[in-house]
């Protein structure tokens, strides 16, 4: 435009500017409003989606007020390009910071509730983020004009370089994605190495799998060397599992008696103790003629790896009080030596109930 600039000019620009401010505002209150309201549904993806658009919806408004403001004013049109240009990357910078958190964060609740827990797979989060702020960051050079054609030619060949220069890590980012698509292992679940490690997995990420011990130490494993050994998996395909308690009584007791008392004190077990699966149908077998003892083996059932200590401390502490209320010895075998003159030592194992050798 060629004209003067005028007070009405100014007015209608000063208008646009505070109805962007406004409108931007208000929209920040609403929207304040809706992230309460979401906090209280069970789905946290609108919790994610209602936080980015508390980002991107008030740098809208603010920058279609400027645009309006610039509309009115009797600027170039070289000024007039320069300014919707600036105001184009602004917004396309918000879209894509908002874009990314949303992705990601729909990505990071879709991972929680698949695996169950509250850990997380931030490789694949980490990847949804990049790629969302490559993309965006191409739009606004293609925006500035700036052609994108020969930069992705350089990164196609810097990419080569990159990749024959980094190939352990590739290797790891591969195997964790592989492993993460195969659910092979999840965040949450409780596994065992070959190597001797195990623990709770707390997240995957782009080079390394991190390993919760029970003793709360943290083990560290590249993606690599996880996909390549052999591995136990304690959560899958079932969260539930069983667990072995080897138990032996005197020769001399009642073995039917031994089996009702020890069916009762299960019962009691799995009712009362937090992690035990009352459902599940226990089982009792002899299998043992032993030096001192019949040995059996009881066969509990748990709700996951860790339960099983504390049920089978629970366990042993009130079938032991159970059988000494019951008269139900269990032996415990000892070793004495028998010493003859002009022969050798003779060892012989005997219960605590034997006489000893003469």
């Amino acid at each position: 435009m060629n004209r003067a600039l005028t007070v009405d000019d100014l007015v209608l620009a000063g208008i646009a500017l505070a109805a962007g401010l406004l409108a931007a505002f208000l929209s920040r209150g609403l929207l304040r409003w809706l992230a309460r309201h979401a906090k209280r549904t069970r789905w946290s993806g609108d919790d994610v989606i209602v936080d980015a658009l508390r980002t991107v919806v008030p740098w809208a408004a603010l920058a279609g007020g400027a645009a309006a403001a610039a509309a009115v004013l009797p600027l170039t049109r070289t000024v007039q390009h320069h300014t919707n240009q600036c105001l184009q990357v602004l917004l396309i910078f918000a879209v894509t910071v908002s874009a990314a958190r949303v992705v990601a964060g729909l990505v990071q609740s879709v991972t929680q509730s698949r695996s169950g827990v509250a850990g997380s797979a931030t490789i694949f989060v980490n990847i949804t983020r990049v790629l969302v702020l490559a993309i965006g960051f191409l739009v606004m050079l293609q925006t500035l004009g700036i052609s994108i054609a020969p930069l992705l030619t350089a990164l196609g060949v810097g990419g080569l370089a990159v990749a024959l220069a980094l190939q352990d890590t590739l290797a790891n980012l591969f195997a964790g994605i592989h492993i993460l698509a195969s659910k092979t292992v999840q965040p949450g679940d409780y596994i065992r190495l070959s190597s001797g490690e195990e623990g709770y997995v707390v997240d995957i990420n782009w080079r390394q799998t991190t390993v919760r011990q029970l003793s709360n130490n943290l083990v560290v494993v590249p993606n690599g060397q996880l996909a390549k050994t052999n591995m136990t998996n304690y959560t899958r395909p079932e969260q539930q599992l069983t667990i072995l308690v080897q138990v032996g009584v005197a020769y001399d007791s009642d073995l039917d008696h031994v089996e009702r008392v020890t069916h009762e004190v299960i019962a009691e077990t799995m009712t009362e103790t937090t992690g035990a699966v009352p459902d599940h149908e226990p089982a009792i077998r002899f299998h043992t003629f032993g030096d001192s003892r019949i040995g059996f083996t009881v066969i509990l059932g748990v709700g996951e790896f860790s339960d099983q200590f504390r049920i089978k401390h629970e366990f042993i502490k009130r079938l032991h009080r159970r059988y000494r209320e019951e008269g139900i010895r269990i032996p415990a075998p000892t070793r004495t030596v028998a010493l003859q003159q002009g022969a050798v030592v003779i060892p012989h194992q005997r219960t605590r109930e034997e006489a000893p050798a003469e």
